[in-house]
């Protein structure tokens, strides 16, 4: 009998990815295609640090379009060293798994080095003729695409786990008391 839980990197599974470009005043997202072959920008949402409500748009895609993996963009610093939007993105990617917990959604959650992303987003868009600023309504999904594009690429060559995988606190705390996730 046939163990299809397991895949090599060359047949990565079936389902949709978002690539996840996290900003303090923006968010882009990106989708893939079920076969994870390409991604395509999808939305520009406003940043809501008070209430969250951009995460809850973004779990309400999650589940609308049955999203398998959610890649966040993890910003460094040239060097590979951590800057206030290195904590930005992971608080965003950590309330983010907690809400999916929280909803009983069964969808990974995993950083993803996203160094120079923005930078190749606004060169993109002045090759592609864009207007400066016109940029600032588009360069997050275009930063998002890149996230996404680059965590495909990955998942071909390595397999479906790529990145740093985010766990939900709640998970934790059930493992450490010695509940059971489903």
């Amino acid at each position: 009998m046939e163990d299809h839980a397991q895949t090599s990197p060359a047949d990565a599974p079936r389902g949709v990815r978002l690539g996840i470009d996290v900003g303090l005043v923006r968010v882009g997202v990106a989708v893939s295609d079920p076969d994870g072959i390409l991604a395509t920008p999808f939305k520009t949402l406003q940043r809501d640090s008070k209430k969250n409500s951009d995460i809850t748009v973004i779990v309400r895609q999650i589940v609308e379009r049955q999203v398998r993996w959610a890649f966040v963009g993890l910003p460094r610093t040239l060097r590979g060293g951590e800057s206030q939007s290195t904590q930005m993105a992971l608080d965003y990617a950590q309330i983010l798994a907690d809400r999916l917990q929280e909803a009983s959604v069964e969808c990974s959650v995993a950083m993803l080095d996203e160094r120079l992303t923005t930078v190749t987003a606004h060169r993109t868009l002045r090759e592609a003729g864009m207007d400066g600023r016109e940029h600032r309504k588009v360069v997050d999904q275009v930063a998002a695409v890149n996230i996404l594009q680059h965590a495909l690429d990955m998942q071909k060559r390595q397999g479906p786990e790529v990145g740093t995988p985010v766990r939900a606190h709640s998970a934790t705390r059930e493992e450490s008391d010695g509940g059971t996730r489903t």
